[in-house]
């Protein structure tokens, strides 16, 4: 016999049809052939609610009272309706973290953290679904939807506020990313990134990693036109030789000082050594770059907020493993070092293509012109045509 009092009290108390049927108080004793004792312990209680509705058993103030028990029941916090809060509170701040990934996501990055809050929620509202006998879709879970809604809001919002006032600047998603005539390059439709008045040249990568350092010679040949860089010859070195392509020769731009009145150097490098470390972002804005951009892959590279290389590498290792610690005995970076600062040699060849694109960035970046730029850094002949034919192709 079944105990309905004890049904009532226990569905009051907000238990699942399968939970209140294994109560032993209930006195709940399916036959053997029900699988779902849940199911059926709920079917019947509708039929027995059913029977007394039609015999009059039941007085309009116990119906009144009844109503008033569902009502209360489904304000308690279950699975339920905590999952119908939380899912869209993470799905509106995934949104606009992902829609604007600075100033929304710098702090909190829409990858991996929101979008892994974002698939917690979903799935604990699917489990809480699966295992709620009552699946009605009732006023107080419209409510919860709609204050999981304004929480989301708040708390993107809070998020935005609070990196602007820090000085994040805003960036559009990558999706809005406008490709360019340089091979890997792209170009974002942002203000200027600059320091003193001067163009910023932003590198993020690691010594360690054999596309950051493949990548390091163009860099380096670019700062060299542009400024004077201390400290070269001490900074050789190779990648990790655990990795793939082993060794490829290095100049670490982390151990290097350099001085321009054109522009602007700041690098976020790994100079541990350790393979698999990444550099930490010093500041709100490489923050936001390195968050909406480079893609969680090094190297990274941007050039006065507006020209990016991410997601593939600037030159590849391959090309430079002729010079690689085993290839040399440990001489290699030498080599290569001397040949980029002639401007002369096989390595220069592999090397010189990518260097004068992010030369031609930057000169778009001065304002200035190939003649005047060239005067005053003295380059070369064929780095001024090259320059002004990537210019041309840049418009």
């Amino acid at each position: 016999m079944v105990d309905w009092d004890r049904v009532e009290q226990l569905r009051d108390k907000g238990w699942d049809w399968d939970r209140i049927a294994d109560d032993p108080k209930v006195g709940f004793h399916p036959e053997t052939s029900v699988r779902d004792p849940g199911r059926a312990l709920r079917g019947l209680y509708h039929r027995q609610k059913s029977r007394e509705s039609r015999t009059g058993k039941e007085v309009p103030a116990t119906k009144a009272a009844q109503k008033q028990q569902e009502q209360v029941r489904e304000r308690r916090w279950s699975l339920v309706r905590i999952g119908w809060l939380l899912t869209p509170l993470f799905g509106i701040w995934a949104l606009l973290a992902y829609v604007a990934p600075s100033p929304v996501g710098v702090i909190v990055p829409f990858f991996p953290w929101v979008a892994l809050g974002l698939a917690a929620a979903a799935i604990l509202l699917l489990f809480a679904l699966w295992r709620s006998q009552e699946k009605r879709w009732t006023p107080v879970f419209r409510t919860s939807v709609v204050a999981g809604l304004v929480l989301g809001l708040a708390v993107a919002g809070a998020f935005g506020v609070t990196s602007l006032i820090v000085g994040c600047p805003y960036l559009p998603p990558a999706s809005t990313l406008s490709s360019t005539p340089g091979p890997g390059w792209s170009q974002a439709s942002v203000n200027s990134w600059q320091e003193s008045g001067k163009p910023v040249l932003y590198f993020y990568g690691a010594s360690w990693c054999p596309y950051c350092s493949a990548g390091s010679w163009t860099l380096f040949k670019a700062l060299s036109d542009f400024g004077t860089v201390t400290g070269a010859s001490g900074a050789l070195g190779f990648s990790s030789t655990a990795d793939v392509y082993p060794g490829t020769p290095e100049i670490i731009l982390g151990n290097v000082g350099f001085s321009s009145n054109t522009i602007t150097l700041v690098v976020n490098e790994d100079v541990s050594g350790v393979d698999g470390s990444f550099p930490t972002a010093s500041g709100c804005i490489e923050q936001a770059y390195v968050t909406a951009y480079s893609g969680s892959a090094i190297p990274f590279v941007v050039i006065n907020g507006q020209y990016l290389h991410a997601g593939s590498p600037i030159i590849n290792p391959s090309d430079l493993q002729s010079w690689s610690y085993s290839s040399t005995g440990g001489t290699g970076a030498s080599t290569v070092y001397s040949q980029v600062n002639s401007e002369n040699g096989s390595a220069w060849n592999v090397v010189q293509g990518q260097a004068w694109w992010i030369m031609t960035f930057l000169t778009k970046a001065t304002g200035e012109s190939v003649g005047t730029l060239a005067a005053q850094y003295r380059w070369s002949t064929a780095t001024q045509n090259a320059v002004t034919s990537d210019l041309a192709q840049l418009g």
